[in-house]
C-alpha cells in the first residue's frame, strides 16, 4: 500500500512540475497579444490547435525520448544534470516574471508577430512544449518501462492539454480578472516550483554520475 501511495505521489509530482514548467496561465498574456488581430472564432480555433499541438508534441517525446538519448549516446544521469540546469535557468526568469530567452528570444518574438498562424509556432512550441517540458517528460518516462507507467504519464499530459485549452479559451476573462499583476504572482510561484524541480534533477543526476555523493 505504501509503495502504491509513493508511486501515485510521483505521478502527482510530475503533473505539478509540468504545470509549472509549461505554465499555461503565464502564457495567457502572450496568447492575447499574438491573437489580438483575430476574430473570436479564429481565436478559439487557435486556442484549440495550440493545446492539441502541445499535447501531441509531448506525447511524441514521451514515446521517443529515450530512443533519442540512446541514439546520441547520452546517459540519463548527464541528461538529468543538463535538464535540471535548463529548468533552473528558466525558473530564474519566471521568478522575475519574465519570459525566459530559453523559450523565446527577441528575434523569435518579432518573427511571431508577422506570422499569420501562431497556434503551433510559437505558442505550442517553444512557448509551451519547450526545452524544459521536453526534458521533464523524458526524465520521468525513463523511471519505469511498464505500459501502465506510460499511460499514466500520457494521461497527465492530456489533462495538461485540456487545462491549456481551457485557459486560452478564457484568456480575455482571466486577463481582466487577474490583471498583469495577478498573472505575475502566479508565474513567480510556478518559478519557485520549477527551481525546486531543477535542483532535484541536478542532485539526482550528480548522485548517478558520482556515486560517492550518495554515500
Amino acid at each position: 500500500m505504501e509503495r502504491v501511495m509513493e508511486s501515485w505521489a510521483e505521478y502527482i509530482k510530475f503533473f505539478v512540475a509540468m504545470m509549472a514548467i509549461v505554465n499555461p496561465l503565464g502564457a495567457v498574456p502572450v496568447f492575447i497579444n499574438l491573437t489580438s488581430g483575430q476574430p473570436a472564432v479564429a481565436r478559439k480555433r487557435t486556442s484549440m490547435v495550440s493545446a492539441m499541438a502541445t499535447t501531441v508534441i509531448l506525447l511524441v517525446v514521451l514515446v521517443t525520448g529515450e530512443m533519442i538519448l540512446a541514439f546520441f549516446g547520452i546517459s540519463i544521469a548527464s541528461f538529468r544534470v543538463g535538464g535540471g540546469i535548463l529548468i533552473l535557468l528558466m525558473s530564474i526568469s519566471m521568478l522575475h516574471a519574465r519570459m525566459s530567452s530559453v523559450k523565446q528570444n527577441a528575434e523569435e518574438a518579432a518573427d511571431s508577430e508577422e506570422r499569420e498562424s501562431v497556434a503551433v509556432v510559437p505558442l505550442a512550441t517553444p512557448l509551451l512544449a519547450g526545452p524544459g517540458a521536453i526534458s521533464t517528460v523524458i526524465l520521468y518516462a525513463q523511471r519505469q518501462s511498464s505500459l501502465s507507467h506510460y499511460l499514466i504519464l500520457a494521461s497527465g499530459i492530456a489533462v495538461l492539454g485540456l487545462v491549456t485549452w481551457f485557459l486560452f479559451r478564457l484568456a480575455p476573462v482571466i486577463s481582466d480578472l487577474l490583471g498583469r499583476t495577478g498573472i505575475n504572482v502566479v508565474t513567480r510561484l510556478m518559478g519557485l516550483v520549477m527551481a525546486a524541480v531543477g535542483v532535484e534533477f541536478i542532485a539526482n543526476g550528480l548522485r548517478q554520475l558520482f556515486p560517492v555523493l550518495a554515500g
